[in-house]
């Protein structure tokens, strides 16, 4: 049997300006940020929902390992949540974030989804949505 992953632990994010990021995900989207201190010493910032993370970078300023060419504004990320769209564009609506599209029905990693889409701070296309 050859090797294989079970699941994704984290994914790394560069931003143009931390703080306006860890600002957008925490009050938008509720993730919550975490200062941690990898095994270099430094001091790296997260933004944790569920069993997972994201690490920011700093464009410019990105940690070893990184991306062969890491630049902002280049992800597609798809969040699922249980809170029903209908409560997230009252939610957005009240945070000044613009809806880019949707609700639309879609195909998740294990069936239909139906998405919201916005943007964050560095134009990445965020999607939001419930398991149909």
């Amino acid at each position: 049997m050859n090797p294989s992953v079970t699941a994704l632990d984290h994914l790394v994010l560069t931003v143009s300006d931390q703080d306006l990021s860890v600002a957008f995900y925490t009050r938008v989207l509720g993730m919550r940020a975490e200062v941690f201190r990898p095994a270099d010493g430094s001091t790296r910032m997260a933004l944790k929902f569920g069993a997972q993370k994201i690490n920011l970078h700093v464009a410019g300023r990105e940690f070893d390992p990184k991306a062969r060419r890491p630049v902002t504004g280049s992800a597609d990320l798809c969040f699922l949540s249980e809170v029903p769209l209908c409560k997230w564009v009252a939610h957005l609506g009240k945070a000044g974030v613009p809806v880019e599209e949707g609700p639309v029905a879609r195909s998740g990693a294990l069936g239909p989804i139906v998405s919201l889409y916005i943007r964050d701070p560095d134009g990445n296309l965020i999607e939001i949505s419930n398991r149909a």
